[in-house]
This record gives C-alpha cells, sequence and structure tokens, in this order.
C-alpha cells in the first residue's frame, strides 16, 4: 500500500506539471496558449475592423484559453495614446504603429520586444529587405511589416481630357494644370496643414525628395532652409493660394481624402486608398480616376519615390503573453486571413510578403483586376521608396520629424500671419532641432 501511495503521488505530482506546465509559459509551438492581451490598432474602417475581429474570434475558439481585446482608434490619436501610456502605464500587448518611423519612436523609449521569432516563422525571406532594415536595431528586427503603401499623384482623367491637359510629369506642370482646373465647383488640389496630422510634412518631403534632398541632414539635424527646402515651402503655399478650398488649412488626412473621394478635387497625393474612397462616395466617376508617379523637377530628372510606408505590428515589451502575440500574428499572416484583410481594401493595402499576390483569391479581386496598372505603378514606389527621413536609415529624429505637428504650423503661419517664408522655416528648423535634442536618447 506504501508502493501504491507513492506511486499515485508521482503520478498526481506528474500530472499536475503536464497541466501547470511546470510554471513554464505556453508556446505558441505547443498550442497550450493562456492568457489574456490587448492589442491597439487603428485600422477604424469598418471592412478592416471586422477582419481583425474575425481573426481573433476564430483565434480564441481555437484557444479557449486566450481572450484578446481589441480596442480601435483613429492613427492620429494613437501616437498621443502610447505616449501617455509611458506615464500612466496604459499601454498594451501589441499594436500596430503608423510607420516605421513611429517604430523607431518606440525603440527610441525602449518600449518593444524583438519580432524576429515571428519573423521567422512567417518567413524572413518573403519581407522586403528595406522593409525589416527600417525597423532594425542592433541587429533585432521590432516591428512585423503588415502591409505596404505608397505616396502617388492621383488624378481624373475625365477633367483633364475635358481640358485638354496631359498628365503632369514636373510640379510646374502641376501647378499649371491645378489652377487650370479650379472652377466650376471644382478645386485643382486640396492642400491641407492641420497640425494633429502630417500631410504638410508629407507635401514638402515630395518636394524636396524630387530635388535629391532629405527633410534630415547627415547629422539627423533637420533641413528646412536649403534651397530646395525653400522653394518648396513657397510652391505649396502658392497651391493652397490659387486652387484649394481655403477651409482644408486644418484638415487632417481623412477629412482631405474625403474631398477626392467626393470629386471635389481633381488631384490628390496618396495610396491606392483613394479607390475604394471613391467606390464609396462617387461610383460614378470611378472609371475616371487613374494614377502616375510623384511629379519632377525637371522631366529629365530621375524616378524616385518620396514616400514608402509599411504598416508594422509590434509587440510591446510590458506584455505578459508575448508568446500569444507572437502566435496570433503568425494566424493573421496566414494566406486565408492575410487575403481577406487585404481584400477589405483592394490596392490600398499591397502584401508585405512574397506569394500573395500570386494567389487566384487575391488576383481575382475585381478591384485589382480594374486597377492592375496603378497597382504596378504603387508597387514600384514601394519598392524604390522609404519612410520619410529614413533616407539615412532609422532614426527617431525621422518620426519625431513626422509627428509634432512643426512644419505643419509653419506652413499655418506663414499663411495666416503673412511671416516671411524664410523666417517661418528658420524657426521651426530650430524648434524641430530642439525636440530632437530634448527627446531622442
Amino acid at each position: 500500500m506504501k508502493r501504491l501511495s507513492l506511486m499515485a503521488l508521482v503520478l498526481i505530482l506528474s500530472l499536475t506539471a503536464v497541466f501547470a506546465g511546470g510554471q513554464k509559459e505556453p508556446s505558441a509551438a505547443d498550442g497550450e496558449l493562456s492568457g489574456e492581451i490587448t492589442f491597439w490598432h487603428s485600422f477604424t474602417q469598418g471592412k478592416r475592423m471586422e477582419a481583425i475581429q474575425d481573426a481573433a474570434n476564430e483565434f480564441m475558439a481555437m484557444h479557449p484559453g486566450v481572450k484578446i481585446n481589441i480596442e480601435t482608434m483613429a492613427w492620429g490619436d494613437f501616437n498621443t495614446k502610447w505616449n501617455a501610456g509611458l506615464t500612466t502605464g496604459d499601454l498594451p500587448d501589441m499594436s500596430t504603429a503608423q510607420n516605421t518611423g513611429e517604430v523607431a519612436e518606440m525603440l527610441n523609449v525602449e518600449v518593444l520586444r524583438p519580432a524576429d521569432g515571428v519573423i521567422d516563422a512567417i518567413g524572413r525571406e518573403r519581407f522586403a529587405e528595406n522593409a525589416l532594415a527600417d525597423m532594425t536595431q542592433d541587429g533585432n528586427v521590432y516591428g512585423i511589416p503588415y502591409y505596404s503603401h505608397a505616396q502617388v499623384m492621383w488624378y481624373r482623367e475625365d477633367l483633364l481630357a475635358n481640358a485638354g491637359l496631359d498628365v503632369p510629369q514636373t510640379w510646374d506642370e502641376f501647378r499649371d494644370a491645378a489652377i487650370a482646373l479650379t472652377k466650376d465647383g471644382i478645386y485643382g488640389a486640396a492642400v491641407s496643414f492641420s497640425p494633429n496630422d502630417l500631410l504638410g510634412t508629407r507635401y514638402l518631403n515630395y518636394y524636396v525628395r524630387s530635388a535629391g534632398e532629405s527633410l534630415l541632414n547627415d547629422d539627423l539635424t533637420a533641413n528646412l532652409t536649403s534651397d530646395a527646402a525653400i522653394e518648396g515651402i513657397k510652391f505649396w503655399v502658392d497651391i493652397y493660394k490659387n486652387c484649394s478650398p481655403a477651409e482644408t488649412i486644418n484638415y487632417t488626412v481623412n477629412d482631405h481624402a474625403t474631398l477626392y473621394y467626393q470629386g471635389i478635387t481633381a488631384f490628390d497625393f496618396n495610396s491606392g486608398f483613394m479607390i475604394d474612397g471613391v467606390r464609396a462616395n462617387r461610383p460614378d466617376i470611378l472609371d475616371t480616376v487613374s494614377c502616375a508617379p510623384l511629379p519632377k523637377i525637371n522631366e529629365s530628372d530621375p524616378y524616385y519615390s518620396a514616400e514608402a510606408t509599411q504598416i508594422p505590428i509590434v509587440i510591446w515589451e510590458n506584455s505578459k503573453h508575448p508568446e500569444i502575440c507572437e502566435a496570433f500574428i503568425e494566424y493573421l499572416f496566414q494566406e486565408d486571413n492575410y487575403v481577406d484583410f487585404l481584400s477589405a481594401v483592394p490596392v490600398g493595402m499591397l502584401p508585405a510578403i512574397s506569394g500573395i499576390s500570386d494567389l487566384e483569391a487575391y488576383k481575382s479581386n475585381p478591384t485589382v483586376q480594374q486597377f492592375a496598372e496603378e497597382e504596378k505603378i504603387i508597387a514600384e514606389a514601394v519598392a524604390a521608396g522609404r519612410a520619410i527621413g529614413f533616407e539615412h536609415g532609422p532614426s527617431a529624429q525621422a518620426g519625431l520629424l513626422a509627428n509634432q505637428g512643426v512644419i505643419e504650423e509653419m506652413f499655418q503661419d506663414i499663411i495666416m500671419n503673412n511671416t516671411p517664408v524664410e523666417e517661418a522655416a528658420a524657426a521651426a528648423e530650430a524648434e524641430l532641432n530642439e525636440i530632437f535634442e530634448t527627446m531622442v536618447m
């Protein structure tokens, strides 16, 4: 009996170790996941939000011990919320980031976990080398590119044809066409400078990059006072004054893009998201929208891409269950789930991994088929471009450059207060450099 009791005790202890996992956190490999995580994302549009929630529901059904709490917020609010969370402790287990620049900001304050394990599980060779390089620090990758897009010039074929105008190849041609099309309730192009968004920085970056420069100098100080930067500032002020609705000075990205969606503006600069926006607002003009590469200063200048964006998913250092985060991210990248997500905004969200665009489920999408040429133009810009300020490699300065609203306030100062361009540019440059010195560790 004593022998039997001892054996029973050993068996009980063994079973306890199995079920308790020997105090080892369950791993994605053994499937024994248990715990609760919070996922912040900014996919506020219905289809994208539903695709993420559906995937989470399916994942939780597969892993009954897992709970995924999803919080959705606007892109413009996300940076503010996580920065506040550094003080309050209100931070997620995993989240999206606006771009690779924001990942650089997060790395500056050391709040992220390396993501190499999940990248290798998905297939490191499937990601673009530059995309991973932009989120690498000390040999570790901290962001998983979820989808890609790039900035191109969108235009209305019918408006150009009716006016006898060709698609602009240069900035001067763009300005002339935009001014010519500003009539009969149509504006050539909307220009927006809300400090709560990055549109002013984006516009100026287009022009400066077309001149072969960057908004950051080699030493990662701000460049707003070079000849090219001053010319770019004057160019966009001119566009605002001559062919933009006055009220757009305070518009953010969504408000701004809606003007093109509704057929109010002839040109806009954006990604393939424009297609879905036009379909939802003005399906009657969908067949007339198309895109072209960003204008050059001179037609003979080489091709350039001013801004390519990787929308990453990151895992936060504070997470108590990084194994759940990793397993869920792998699940999001499974072919069926991934194609379902991308099809929420076809051509707007391009695959961040190879092999997806060859799948019949992806290629058969009617929007992908209709806008195949536009997708090629955007894909070329993705392949050739970097995030704003990343011409010198990943840096916190690049993230701060696009997220602080300094350039937008500079444009507003010039327009609303008639401050001379050179004076306003010098003040904004100094302000950015002070921010860099204060916030970059």
